[in-house]
C-alpha cells in the first residue's frame, strides 16, 4: 500500500476524499481497527469496508484536508502519525468548526522486506474541541484554509514540523 507512514495517511485520506470504501479498507492491516469521530469501533480490513461503503454510498461526506504534524517512528516496523484535518461539507466552500479533527495513526510495516508496505493498524478520529480556547480552532482553521487555498485540486495533506 504505502511506502512511508505519511504516504499512508495521504492514502487514507485519499480514499475517504474520494469516498472510495475498498481502497481505504486496503490501507489497514488485516486485524486493523478504525476507531471514528463519534467514537465508533470497526474491526478489520473487511470491517472497515463493510462499514463504509453503505456510508459512502447513500450520505454525501464531507471531505478533509490535513496537516501532518509529526510521523514518529517507535521501532523499525512501528510509527506514529498526527495530524489535524478540517472538514469541507459537499458542494460547501469553507470548514465546519465543529468537526476538526485530531487523527492518529499506529502504522505498521506489514510483510517481509522489501515487498513490505506501511499499513494501518489503528487510524483514529478525535473531535478538537479545545473548550475554552476559541484562539486555537481560529488559528488551526486558518492553517487549514491556507492548506486548501494553496493545493492542486487533489492534494489534501500537507506536512509540517512542530
Amino acid at each position: 500500500m504505502a511506502a512511508t507512514p505519511s504516504a499512508l495517511y495521504r492514502a487514507i485520506i485519499d480514499a475517504w476524499n474520494a469516498r472510495d470504501a475498498e481502497r481505504m479498507s486496503t490501507a489497514f492491516a488485516d486485524d486493523g481497527t478504525l476507531i471514528g469521530f463519534d467514537g465508533s469501533t470497526i474491526e478489520t480490513r473487511s470491517g472497515v469496508r463493510d462499514h463504509l461503503q453503505p456510508i459512502f454510498a447513500s450520505h454525501p461526506t464531507a471531505s478533509y484536508v490535513a496537516i501532518e504534524r509529526e510521523t514518529r517512528r517507535l521501532t523499525p516496523t512501528v510509527a506514529v502519525v498526527r495530524a489535524i484535518a478540517g472538514m469541507i461539507p459537499p458542494n460547501g466552500t469553507d470548514f465546519k468548526p465543529e468537526l476538526t479533527t485530531v487523527h492518529t495513526l499506529v502504522a505498521i510495516l506489514d510483510g517481509t522486506l522489501p515487498e513490505a508496505r506501511w499499513k494501518a493498524a489503528i487510524f483514529q478520529a478525535t473531535p478538537a474541541a479545545w473548550h475554552g480556547r476559541p484562539n486555537d480552532l481560529a488559528t488551526v482553521l486558518d492553517e487549514l484554509r491556507a492548506v486548501r487555498d494553496a493545493a492542486p485540486a487533489k492534494a489534501s495533506v500537507r506536512s509540517s514540523s512542530v
